[in-house]
């Protein structure tokens, strides 16, 4: 059986005997993304389907799913517009953070890659002998990833301004979030907390340790309290344009770590989860009722993707990424070149770009995995069930015995090639996303 990929999915018989399917470039998915209508081809090579009936046969004898749950497993395995194993892969299933495959195309999209958040901030009042004599004014702009280093460097740079104390209060307005604290209040007593070094709580020295080594501690000290206000203050000067990290940056911090509340902000950003949904779906060419999302995180059993949607965002994004001079993995995580956050004791072959999803009864993982007989090969599993440790640790092996079957490539294609080094972190506090707009 083919399958026509169009405004909508037609499926047709076509006799295959006698018919050799050759395997296509490592990137076809270009031509299979930007040509309607090319032909999803199945694989004449059992690799793909024997491994996955493998796989569903030791989930039932394991017992880790009864017969009757077999249905509740998805399957899609793809290389380029090779269809390689299929089970339940058009059925949109919880699937937990691969939710965020979804965000992360739609904010790419928006933004682009080098897209910067700003947070403005503002005084009511003149700097008088370090005092600064009214409200210092917070504006959000919805970074997702203003944290205590972020914080830290604001400190320092308000304290190079000559501001030691705010006589008023901490005024926030906006979309301001803080160490992934999206209520503005609480946000606010984090960001007051963190302007005064003789304040921080427990727990902030490690941050502060993570910095530049000779980074001042910052002392700006807030005599009045915080307050969130639905407008800006009228009369203000403008004091520090804070941008945050650069678009792909934060894409890779919130798949790294599968950051909910960092997926919530960047799908607000974009309009919210019903934008990301018919965007992703536009984008990824296929049905939206495949993807079906109540939030940009993945955050209960609501949100439903199939694998073969998941399968076909992530080479959307791929497509978007080669344009701007990227590619999947500088925004997901990489095996063997990235071991923080939800690749840590996983068994994933190494190059293979991933995301994870997981809910207490949710095991999911999608990616693209490069191969010497198939080159790339992009894969979905969902599946359902109480035994998540177990589930990870068969997807892991379903991926092994694959790559068995289709040979360790010689050398990493430059496609799925982290242009970052290994196990890098980005560089958060820098002081040079600080600008200075007060000329005293």
């Amino acid at each position: 059986m083919l399958e026509l990929i169009g405004s909508g999915l037609i499926s047709i018989w076509l006799e295959m005997a006698g018919v050799k399917v050759k395997p296509v470039d490592p990137l076809d998915m270009l031509a299979w993304q930007s040509s309607p209508g090319l032909i999803l081809a199945s694989d004449p090579n059992p690799a793909g389907v024997t491994t996955v009936q493998q796989y569903l046969k030791g989930l039932a004898t394991s017992k880790l799913v009864t017969a009757n749950l077999v249905q509740n497993q998805g399957i899609w395995i793809q290389s380029g517009p090779m269809l390689m194993a299929n089970h339940q892969g058009t059925t949109p299933l919880p699937a937990a953070s691969l939710t965020k495959i979804a965000t992360s195309l739609v904010a790419l999209k928006r933004w682009g890659s080098d897209h910067q958040f700003e947070t403005l901030i503002g005084a009511t009042g003149p700097i008088q002998n370090g005092v600064l004599q009214g409200d210092l004014v917070v504006m959000g702009g919805g970074d997702p990833l203003f944290v205590w280093e972020e914080a830290i460097a604001l400190g320092n740079t308000l304290n190079k301004m000559g501001i030691k104390k705010v006589k008023g209060n901490l005024v926030i307005t906006g979309n301001f979030a803080m160490n992934f604290q999206r209520h503005p209040l609480l946000a606010g007593q984090l960001l007051k907390q963190a302007l005064n070094y003789t304040t921080w709580p427990r727990g902030v020295a490690f941050h502060y340790y993570l910095m530049p080594k000779g980074t001042p501690k910052p002392q700006v000290v807030i005599a009045g309290t915080v307050k969130v206000e639905a407008q800006p203050k009228p009369q203000q000067t403008l004091l520090v344009r804070h941008r945050s990290l650069p678009m792909q940056q934060l894409i890779k911090e919130m798949n790294v770590f599968s950051n909910n509340e960092m997926a919530e902000m960047l799908a607000e950003s974009v309009g919210g989860h019903t934008v990301v949904q018919s965007t992703a779906a536009q984008m990824a060419r296929i049905p939206e009722s495949e993807i079906q999302l109540i939030n940009g995180s993945g955050l209960g059993v609501e949100n439903r993707i199939s694998p073969r949607a998941a399968c076909a965002m992530l080479m959307a994004i791929q497509q978007e990424a080669l344009a701007r001079g990227l590619n999947l993995a500088d925004l997901f995580p990489t095996s063997g070149f990235d071991q923080r956050g939800t690749l840590h004791a996983r068994h994933i072959p190494t190059a293979t770009v991933i995301k994870t999803g997981t809910l207490n009864d949710v095991s999911a993982l999608a990616g693209v995995m490069p191969t010497r007989d198939r080159g790339l090969v992009w894969f979905a599993i969902i599946n359902r069930g109480p035994y998540v440790p177990t589930f990870r640790a068969e997807q892991d092996k379903l991926l092994q015995r694959l790559l068995q079957q289709l040979q360790i490539v010689q050398s990493v294609p430059p496609v799925l090639t982290p242009h970052s080094p290994i196990n890098s972190v980005p560089r958060l506090g820098a002081v040079s996303r600080n600008e200075v707009l007060f000329k005293s």
